[in-house]
């Protein structure tokens, strides 16, 4: 079912928000000033006509995300100003005051995953609206600056016993995948000397993390000679593959390999040494 508009039925003893707002608002004239028939005719598409409970109405969805983006609010506040806001509630649609709450914040959320990227218009819209009314030229938009949201990506630190479990792990898929049948793949062994190995590590029974760092090492040793034995016509991936774990389990035993020397351009962390005062600036290779 198609979409509503907002319940504005005549009422005798209540006054219009018209009657009592200052017309000159910047919130009543760009209200005034928008083609909301043009944004309801872009995002209604995705309603059926069958039968069905109706849909909120869409200019109020609209109006609640340009309230929240305006004014910088979450979904929850934006829906709790709305109600003490009159000038909020005109620019929605609504002609009388309202006194309760339009609906539920998690119905924004809702709304935005079913909209998807027709919620773009809304942009195009203001920015055509600004063009018309001059309130800016087309020379502005030479240059667009983006705000967006820096997050953590979602890589665990690089010890040396994660990498080489995770590197062996990658070349057994490599192998599997190219029908190379390995003489054993460590996967129940190697799996529980990485646990063991962080147990230790946090009970700070170092020498035994040692040993358990230097077993996942030596798994990995023999995997990747295994494979270099078996294949003999490498492509081009599992080349790039051996030659990584090269790196990471070095041919003389007395060579030492650093976590930290693994470059990838994607991603920019800051390492912390032994001490908390020794801060690097480094880049995390991530497998």
């Amino acid at each position: 079912m198609k979409p509503q508009k907002p319940d504005n039925s005549a009422d005798l003893f209540r006054s219009q928000l018209s009657q009592m707002l200052n017309m000159s608002h910047p919130l009543v004239r760009l209200s005034d000033k928008m083609n909301w028939e043009k944004l309801e005719a872009q995002i209604d598409v995705i309603y059926s006509t069958g039968a069905g409970q109706p849909p909120l109405p869409t200019r109020l969805l609209v109006g609640l995300h340009y309230l929240k983006y305006a004014f910088n609010e979450s979904d929850e506040s934006v829906v709790a100003r709305w109600v003490e806001n009159p000038y909020w509630q005109y620019f929605c649609g609504y002609e009388y005051l309202q006194y309760e709450l339009p609906l539920h914040p998690t119905s924004l959320t809702r709304w935005r995953d079913r909209v998807g990227d027709r919620l773009e218009s809304l942009l195009s819209n203001i920015i055509e609206l600004a063009l018309n009314t001059k309130a800016m030229s087309v020379r502005e938009l030479d240059h667009v600056n983006v705000d967006t949201t820096v997050q953590e990506k979602a890589v665990a630190f690089p010890t040396d016993a994660r990498l080489y479990h995770r590197m062996r792990e990658v070349l057994v898929k490599a192998a599997e995948a190219r029908g190379v049948k390995l003489r054993q793949s460590y996967r129940k062994v190697g799996k529980k000397a990485l646990i063991m190995q962080g147990r230790y590590a946090t009970a700070r029974q170092l020498k035994r993390a040692r040993k358990k760092t230097s077993k996942l090492k030596t798994y990995l040793g023999r995997v990747t000679r295994d494979i270099e034995r078996k294949v003999t016509d490498k492509d081009n991936a599992l080349v790039e593959l051996l030659a990584q774990s090269n790196r990471y389990w070095p041919s003389r035993k007395t060579a030492r390999t650093n976590s930290t020397v693994f470059m990838s351009p994607r991603l920019n962390a800051s390492l912390r040494a032994k001490c908390i005062r020794s801060m690097s600036l480094a880049t995390k290779r991530h497998l």
